[in-house]
């Protein structure tokens, strides 16, 4: 359990130390050509507009287990969480190339802390993150409808335990994955004041690398208020010049990403499952050749090859509970996958679909769908986070890892 910790931990912290290199000096020489591009040269402190936020979630927990719903030590579903949260941002400059290109993006960390209304059986969480937004559309020159998500580590879970914790059938690490998501309204009251409402959805799981592993999903209000530390007076009024965007030219990158996790599986006794005792490796590679079609979406196909211990492993009646692996090559697959991916200053979000042609039967057959996040760590490398689905319903396994994009000639408004 500690080494799970530790682990989310540095996925964390090191996502925050890249985001945050600004300052990192990766700075593409080429766009000085570019007409209408002037590169800003300022210090990280000037160049940006600083915020800091805090905000109040509500939010209605979805019954999706017999604990929630009632079978539990109160024998009372838990119906409602709360949160509070502490946020820091930055923020492009209005009226510049990035601010223009991505409307206005955000990016920061966050601290939030959760009530479940079950601090004996779920606990009390904190989830550190790191989170980005901008603006969908606007709607006056001081009012805006954006969207942000936020993705981080959530501690201090009360997990599963046969003995002093049995009821609890969702949750079984004290370390579990948080994702949320959500569309807002933005309203600039002056110069220094922003106040922020909308609706949020979010969820905790630890990615199957633990049972039981149902996760916990929530959805809510928000309702905040962001304090601009430096923002400029001509942010809140319609500029009648508007810096232009140089023209983008489409070109085809290469990304290669290595991964690798943990996971839990369940195999099936009987006519029933039962927790794998082992936690199973899993190692694997994704290469994607990305056509990129304008600042903010690439599209292209993946080569994708995994191998997972767990695969078809199974049981021999009358040896119990043991759990035997099958010969090699029914743990490696070599599938193929359609890719897209939105493009931000920093991150990378991106949605796969797929299907293993080469593989040895049983638990690869199928279709498999990804979820990924690419936080840029320099111009051609970035920390790779994702997730791997199973007929769109069934987990199976975390996908932490490195990746090196080559060819990479897409335009660095957002860095020196």
């Amino acid at each position: 359990m500690k080494s799970n910790i530790k682990i989310w931990k540095l996925i964390v912290l090191v996502g925050t130390m890249f985001f945050l290199s600004d300052v990192a000096h990766a700075k593409n020489r080429a766009q000085d050509s570019i007409p209408g591009y002037k590169p800003d040269t300022g210090y990280f402190a000037k160049r940006f507009i600083h915020r800091l936020g805090v905000e109040y979630r509500p939010g209605y927990i979805f019954q999706t287990s017999s604990f929630l719903a009632g079978d539990n030590s109160q024998w009372k579903p838990y119906e409602w969480g709360y949160s509070a949260h502490l946020k820091y941002s930055f923020q492009f400059k209005p009226n510049t190339c990035a601010d223009r290109i991505y409307g206005s993006a955000y990016q920061g960390i966050g601290l939030g802390y959760y009530d479940f209304g079950s601090k004996e059986e779920l606990g009390n969480p904190i989830a550190i993150y790191l989170y980005q937004g901008a603006r969908i559309a606007r709607i006056t020159s001081r009012l805006s409808l954006n969207y942000e998500w936020n993705f981080g580590l959530s501690l201090g879970w009360k997990p599963y335990d046969d003995y002093t914790n049995p009821h609890n059938s969702v949750i079984g690490s004290k370390a579990n994955a948080y994702i949320n998501a959500g569309i807002q309204f933005n309203w600039m009251v002056s110069r220094e004041i922003d106040l922020v409402a909308g609706v949020t959805g979010t969820h905790f799981s630890n990615g199957n690398t633990k049972f039981p592993n149902a996760g916990l999903n929530t959805m809510g209000l928000k309702v905040g208020v962001i304090y601009n530390f430096n923002r400029p007076k001509d942010a809140l009024t319609k500029p009648l010049y508007q810096a232009p965007i140089p023209k983008f030219s489409r070109y085809l990158s290469y990304d290669l990403t290595l991964f690798g996790s943990w996971r839990r599986k369940g195999v099936w006794v009987g006519s029933g499952q039962i927790a794998s005792p082992d936690a199973y490796t899993v190692l694997g590679f994704n290469f994607a050749p990305m056509y990129n079609i304008g600042y903010k979406f690439r599209t292209g196909v993946s080569l994708d090859g995994v191998y997972d211990a767990s695969s078809n492993v199974y049981t021999i009646p009358g040896n119990g509970n043991e759990c035997y692996k099958p010969s090699l090559e029914k743990q490696l697959a070599l599938g193929i996958s359609g890719r897209a991916e939105y493009v931000m200053p920093y991150f990378t979000v991106g949605v796969g679909i797929g299907a293993n042609v080469l593989h040895g039967g049983g638990d690869h057959k199928g279709i498999y769908q990804v979820l990924t996040l690419k936080v840029e760590m320099t111009r051609s490398s970035y920390l790779h986070i994702g997730y791997n689905l199973k007929n769109f319903s069934d987990p199976n396994y975390l996908m932490m890892g490195i990746g090196f994009r080559f060819n990479n000639k897409y335009p660095t408004f957002h860095r020196r």
